[in-house]
């Protein structure tokens, strides 16, 4: 399954974005997944993810991101949203959806993916 994001862009800071991430073939269905982000000169880092639906559908964001960020999928659609809200001028990123080897958030910390898309560009001003 190839993975496509879209719902990059500008943004002064304060502001929204709403990112979308959709197969390319195939569903999601049966993964957890998730949401990355890699800063310039940093590491590539998980920010948002949700549990299969098999697993609860749970959700999971890193402190940083915690009441700003939505993560939220619908399997009927095969489609993941990720919404942001009060931007930062640190949460500028490349952001990459990815679906996990398995049905659990666990995985994704892990790092154990089975498939990352090429990411949209989120850049946040001042």
């Amino acid at each position: 399954v190839q993975l496509v994001e879209s719902g990059g862009g500008s943004v002064e800071a304060g502001g929204s974005l709403r990112l979308s991430c959709e197969p390319s073939g195939g569903s999601f269905n049966s993964h957890a997944m998730g949401w990355f982000r890699q800063a310039s000169g940093k590491e590539r880092e998980l920010v948002a993810a949700v549990a299969a639906a098999s697993n609860g559908g749970r959700t999971w964001y890193k402190d940083s991101v915690r009441g700003r960020f939505t993560v939220s999928r619908d399997d009927s659609k095969s489609i993941m949203w990720l919404q942001m809200n009060s931007l930062k001028l640190e949460d500028t990123a490349m952001y990459y959806c990815a679906t996990a080897r398995g049905i659990t958030i666990a995985a994704l910390k892990a790092n154990s993916l089975d498939a990352v898309g090429r990411g949209t560009l989120v850049s946040v001003s001042s």
